[in-house]
Formats: C-alpha cells, structure tokens, sequence
C-alpha cells in the first residue's frame, strides 16, 4: 500500500490518486445505495472527469463468484487501468478478486479454481505458483469499518458449495486507502455497528489462527 488519505473529502483525494498512478481508464465498483441514493458517486464521477470509464454497483453481500465474474467482464470491456472501490467490505473483496481474475484471465466460475491459495508442507499458505500478479491496481474508499481494504486477502462466495473462500496475492491490497468521514454518513447504523464487531472478530481469528503469520 502506497498511501492512507484523510483529511480531505474522497472526489477530490480519488482524482489525485488516479492522477498519481497516471490511471485513464477508472473502473468504479461501488455501493447500490450509495450510486442511486446519494451524490457521493455523482460526485467522484465529475473529480475524475474523462477518467472515469464506468461506474457498475452490481455486487451483493458475500462477494459470489458470479457477480465478481460480471464485474471483471465490464472491466475488461472498458479496459480498466485502475479499480475504485467505494462501499463496504464485499465491493473491497471483489474488486481484489477481481485484480486476479483480470491478470489471469477468469471468465467462468470454474476457472476462479486457479486461483484457490495453496498450503505448504510448512503450512503456509501462498498463491498458486503459476498465477500472474495483477496489474490493474485498486484504490478504496470504506463506508463501514471491517477493515478488509486494509489486506491482500479478497472472500469469494463459491456459489457451489456456498462456502467464502479466502483469495491472496501481495499485490491485490489496494495502493491507497482513502478514509472519508462524510461518505460513510449515509451508511445505516446497524451495518456500521455490525462491521466494527466484525473488526474485533477479524482482529481474534488472526490472533489465534494456526496461519497467523502465514
């Protein structure tokens, strides 16, 4: 991660991020409620100008594999240099799988099983050792407080199965996290609430986990 901004509303640290990674081609992945309920979007849309490539707010709960495969197909149909999300945890995690299903040429549900991590002999867990590192990076901007923006860890629903599989590469963290007061305003209290004890559950499972410092 390159930078955390605060202090200044998110159209405008948006724009200057993308400025920064000399991005022409903006993908926004972004809240339903916020894009059609609020200006927020309307807002970021109109700092980046001719820079913004399209805006798609498709994304439900849990990040299913179906819905992340959408998302990747109108960002490669707009030829997307870089990803902004903003929104909560699930629009995060599928704009990093989507990182991946982009350098490595997802287009099925199937296919994502490439990217599944793989534990050692050590019991470490790492990526494949045949997937490419994505290059369409990821700027974020959270509107609840679970703090998925900040890991290289994306959770994908396997449809299939019905089990949230947990997606890693170094490079799907987001390059820069923009923490924006304001927008998290139009985010219900009993979401907000709930993603900060989801925080503290994510803080204890690290903790405890067996792949701590995997």
């Amino acid at each position: 991660m390159d930078a955390v901004v605060f202090g200044k509303p998110a159209a405008e640290a948006v724009a200057e991020e993308a400025r920064r990674l000399s991005a022409t081609r903006v993908f926004l992945m972004v809240s339903s409620s916020l894009n059609r309920n609020t200006e927020e979007i309307a807002n970021v849309k109109a700092a980046l100008g001719n820079r913004c490539a399209t805006v798609w707010d498709g994304m439900p709960p849990h990040t299913p594999r179906s819905a992340v495969l959408k998302a990747t197909e109108r960002a490669r149909a707009v030829e997307a240099d870089l990803i902004v999300t903003i929104g909560g945890g699930s629009i995060t995690d599928g704009a990093k799988a989507v990182q991946m299903c982009l350098a490595n040429d997802i287009r099925t549900a199937d296919a994502m099983d490439a990217l599944r991590p793989v534990k050692g002999a050590d019991g470490t867990v790492s990526p494949p050792a045949n997937m490419k590192a994505p290059t369409v990076r990821q700027i974020s901007v959270p509107t609840t407080i679970s703090g998925g923006e900040f890991s290289a860890i994306s959770g994908v629903t396997d449809e299939r199965t019905k089990v949230k599989e947990l997606l890693r590469h170094p490079r799907i963290m987001p390059a820069a996290v923009i923490l924006d007061p304001a927008v998290t305003r139009h985010t219900p209290e009993w979401l907000w609430l709930s993603t900060g004890v989801r925080a503290v559950d994510h803080c204890v499972e690290g903790i405890c986990s067996g792949e701590a410092h995997a």
